[in-house]
């Protein structure tokens, strides 16, 4: 039997055992491990690894613990808007968005854009009528407004600061029960092909139209079934300047590293050596998978048809 593999993450950054209330925690390993299975599930019954990335992200974007769909930060102006890509392994196409306001899965509009489209990246306005004229959910603000993250940007919407997801405001004095970032997964299926999907709501008072790496192919998601699939979570900057995803592939493919080799370099030399912060999940072509973080802690969890199952927040790797 060909090996197959599946990985996600829900954000990586401050996150501390001390800082995180038991009740938070299991919460979050639930959410992980319903994320996983779902996306495991059609994996393991011979489904393709482009439904399963689609199909577990929607799990991580209906979930409000997660910055990405209904749980989503709010922008400068007091809104939401969500982006996310995903790509194919197999021919590489790809399918992206940003600035989105009402659409409740991303990561399916993403996918309507690679499969229904001649484009790749479609963004505001012109995404949500092409997801009205797929048939693609939409829902009204109401949906996507979190009480933590109103109070989040509460605390910064008269200054000039922003706030990654997975960081506390100087000003921050409530308890640390806190949500933490972007969402994505990769998948090998069992017929040796590679997916990969990213979807987030960005940074909390990020200024209108800022578009971070989730969205952008070769920075936040990439993947290639001569290489790896991989999705990146963090300092969206640094990933974009790093093009943090593809370098992952390239020093697979041109260089000859292993994946874990590959992975380890781009997180803990490349982006450390320009001051980003993060980490990435990925998965290679013969099934292996790498989870590597420069940070305390990233929401992660994988399974592979070896009988490796894991689940994990804190730190060490």
């Amino acid at each position: 039997m060909s090996p197959y593999t599946l990985v996600l993450h829900g954000g990586a950054g401050t996150i501390l055992k001390s800082q995180l209330s038991a009740d938070m925690e299991s919460r979050y390993t639930q959410a992980l491990e319903k994320a996983l299975q779902t996306g495991w599930d059609i994996l393991h019954t011979g489904g393709s690894a482009l439904d399963a990335v689609e199909k577990t992200v929607r799990e991580l974007e209906d979930c409000p613990l997660f910055n990405a769909g209904r749980g989503a930060v709010f922008n400068a102006r007091g809104e939401h808007e969500m982006d996310a890509a995903i790509m194919d392994g197999k021919d590489r196409r790809a399918g992206a968005v940003a600035l989105l306001r009402n659409v409740r899965n991303p990561v399916s509009l993403a996918r309507a854009i690679m499969e229904q489209s001649p484009h790749v990246f479609l963004a505001g306005e012109g995404a949500e009528e092409f997801a009205r004229q797929q048939g693609i959910a939409t829902e009204e603000p109401a949906y996507f407004h979190d009480e933590f993250r109103y109070r989040q940007w509460l605390e910064l919407r008269d200054s000039d600061s922003v706030q990654l997801d997975h960081s506390r405001s100087e000003k921050a004095s409530g308890p640390a029960d806190q949500k933490f970032g972007t969402v994505g997964a990769a998948a090998l299926d069992q017929h040796g092909n590679l997916a990969a999907a990213t979807s987030t709501g960005g940074m909390t008072n990020k200024r209108f139209g800022r578009i971070g790496d989730s969205s952008l192919i070769g920075a936040g998601n990439y993947a290639s079934n001569r290489s790896c699939a991989v999705s990146c979570t963090g300092s969206g900057e640094f990933f974009i300047r790093a093009v943090a995803a593809y370098d992952l592939s390239c020093l697979m493919e041109y260089r000859g590293m292993s994946l874990e080799e590959a992975a380890r370099e781009v997180v803990h030399e490349r982006l450390v050596a320009i001051g980003g912060d993060g980490g990435l999940i990925a998965v290679d072509a013969l099934g292996n998978f790498a989870l590597p973080f420069n940070t305390e802690g990233m929401y992660r969890a994988a399974q592979s048809s070896s009988g490796r199952r894991f689940t994990g927040i804190y730190g060490p790797e």
